[in-house]
């Protein structure tokens, strides 16, 4: 991820000794929606530094339907907003709601939040449309004294969104995503090194198959869900798109060095 600001530390740190009373007492007082979007909105501009005036909106209309917050920047629209009461447990029919927003609007991001917890999720515009939790941040819990705590909260920031940081943080999260781990432990690199391992501490026992030593993986040491359905699939395509695609910038780069080389080495031509 990105590296975070010094100056955007300091305004996470004292914005957390602020704001954490603040959604404590609400919580304690089982405080409405409407006071809870008053103290989410003073979050984003106090705490992650958008502008109140020009850069956040409750006014964002989707097909006659007002989402309840949005924010946009450079007239770009980053991410939608869905806001519940501080009191109220986060469920999927909330998600399904703005999911829905963004999919009219075709908004990548959305945040899920009571105050309290606040989900980022990626949405997809595939068909159906889908959404993926990439991250959460349960706001309470997070101790303004350890930076590395504060640094967690930089993808919500305007400064994280202008440097990219949720998209890092959404690579991240696909890289180790169990799918992709699984799909990872099953291509035949890593098959082929646990052969060797296994030959290495059982030299008497002959040589097996990576075939075998698949199916063993999968059907007694991986979990099953981690292995079939669409997810499983997904990730195994990108997975062998991604090695496909450094092998061939490596090719590239090599074919680049070789030539630049032969060019370097070249006798210069006689008048």
């Amino acid at each position: 991820m990105a590296s975070v600001p010094k100056k955007v530390i300091t305004r996470l740190a004292d914005g957390i000794k602020r704001f954490q009373p603040i959604i404590q007492a609400a919580k304690a007082r089982d405080a409405g929606e409407s006071d809870t979007v008053t103290i989410i909105t003073d979050c984003l501009t106090e705490l992650f530094g958008y502008d109140k005036y020009s850069e956040v909106t409750s006014e964002h209309a989707i097909r006659g339907t007002y989402v309840d917050l949005a924010v946009k920047v450079d007239d770009k629209l980053l991410f939608l907003i869905e806001c519940k009461a501080i009191g109220l447990t986060l469920n999927d029919k909330h998600l399904k709601q703005a999911v829905d927003y963004a999919a009219n609007k075709g908004v990548d991001w959305v945040i899920l939040t009571n105050g309290h917890i606040w989900r980022i999720y990626k949405v997809s515009f595939t068909k159906p449309i889908n959404q993926e939790l990439i991250a959460e941040v349960d706001f309470l819990s997070i101790n303004h004294k350890k930076e590395e705590e504060l640094e967690r909260l930089f993808v919500l920031c305007k400064e994280g969104w202008q440097k990219s940081a949720i998209q890092d943080l959404y690579g991240q999260s696909q890289m180790l995503s169990r799918y992709t781990i699984g799909a990872a432990i099953l291509s035949e690199p890593v098959l082929e090194a646990v052969r060797r391992e296994l030959r290495k501490a059982f030299p008497d026992a002959g040589l097996v198959d990576i075939e075998v030593i698949s199916s063993v993986l999968s059907d007694e040491v991986m979990r099953r869900e981690v292995l079939e359905g669409d997810n499983a699939l997904q990730a195994s395509k990108k997975l062998a798109r991604g090695v496909a695609r450094n092998q061939k910038q490596k090719a590239e780069k090599k074919e680049d060095a070789g030539s630049s080389s032969a060019s370097d080495g070249a006798a210069p031509s006689q008048a």
